[in-house]
């Protein structure tokens, strides 16, 4: 078997991304490996979820211990996820062999990136209009755990359902995709139980994915084991940075490392895709400085940062 050590780099850097975030895995890793490394769509995805498969459980081991997992949601989640994430690998199956299958990935995959991506920025506008909302600090502070949010079956079930659907074809959407959805469904869940919860249901859901692709994918086990000699201590090293590390800058750029990834998979040229990301670069920034300003904060971080230094 052979590693391919420039793959393994692009694994770490990946890993410590991931290990900072908390999302990116798959909309990263995939893009990486077909872009840069030329790994045909399908073997990319089935290789990218089979080492995810072996990543995922770590984080969530950790969030198990500290008790931020609503099991409940997990349960719901599951419940749809992972039989969809399964079928999401018989539909790519059944789509065909070759270069036409590999099309239909490839196009996908862009749906998928750009809509990661945009639900990120959605994510991260929530996230701003929950701490400038009135009476935030005080919901916020009454909010001891998981136990005071209630599961809602149904729609639960239909997020996992979708999410599981996306992540068996493209294998992007474990953590960009319904973490968000979690966030717009149950407002009131805390931070780190979003987070914990969403890494432990993914652990069933990319399990089913990568159990699809290992019988019916492309799995490719040199480019699987060249990924994790690089992604698994990347991960590691990125989740010992977390508390240090400026995570909203690190999310600007993987927002914008996403657009430019899914602009790529539908095959514009160099050109068009370097001007349509500086486009949207410039146009949603001056649309993020609005939004700050229309909820009574700076229209840059720095200077909030700064006014908050200069009053301690």
């Amino acid at each position: 078997m052979h590693i391919d050590l420039p793959m393994a780099v692009g694994g770490l850097i990946v890993g410590v991304i991931v290990g900072l975030t908390g999302m990116g895995g798959g909309a990263l890793m995939t893009p990486m490996l077909m872009v840069v490394f030329g790994v045909p769509p399908l073997a990319a995805v089935s290789s990218d979820l089979v080492a995810s498969a072996v990543m995922k459980p770590v984080g969530s081991l950790v969030h198990l211990r500290r008790r931020t997992v609503h099991l409940g949601l997990v349960k719901w989640l599951c419940l749809g996820s992972v039989p969809s994430a399964f079928c999401g690998v018989l539909i790519t199956r059944a789509l065909g062999k070759g270069a036409a299958v590999n099309e239909v990935v490839q196009i996908a995959m862009g749906v998928a990136l750009l809509f990661a991506a945009t639900m990120m920025v959605v994510k991260a506008y929530l996230s701003l209009r929950s701490r400038t909302a009135p009476g935030a600090a005080p919901q916020e502070n009454a909010l001891t755990g998981a136990d005071s949010v209630f599961a809602r079956p149904l729609p639960t079930v239909l997020v996992g359902i979708v999410g599981g659907l996306i992540v068996g074809m493209t294998s992007v959407g474990s953590g960009s995709l319904i973490i968000v959805a979690l966030l717009m469904l149950y407002p009131l869940l805390p931070a780190t139980h979003l987070v914990g919860t969403d890494l432990v249901q993914a652990v069933p859901l990319v399990a089913a994915a990568a159990l699809g692709h290992l019988v019916f994918g492309d799995f490719h086990l040199a480019v699987t084991a060249s990924l994790l000699i690089g992604c698994v201590p990347g991960a590691y090293i990125g989740a010992r940075l977390s508390s240090r590390a400026p995570s909203g800058l690190i999310r600007r750029a993987l927002i914008v490392v996403l657009v430019a990834s899914g602009l790529k998979m539908f095959d514009l040229g160099a050109l068009t895709i370097g001007w349509l990301t500086l486009a949207i670069v410039v146009g949603g920034s001056l649309a993020w400085m609005a939004a700050r300003r229309v909820h009574g904060l700076p229209a840059l971080a720095r200077t909030e940062r700064r006014r908050a230094v200069s009053g301690a």
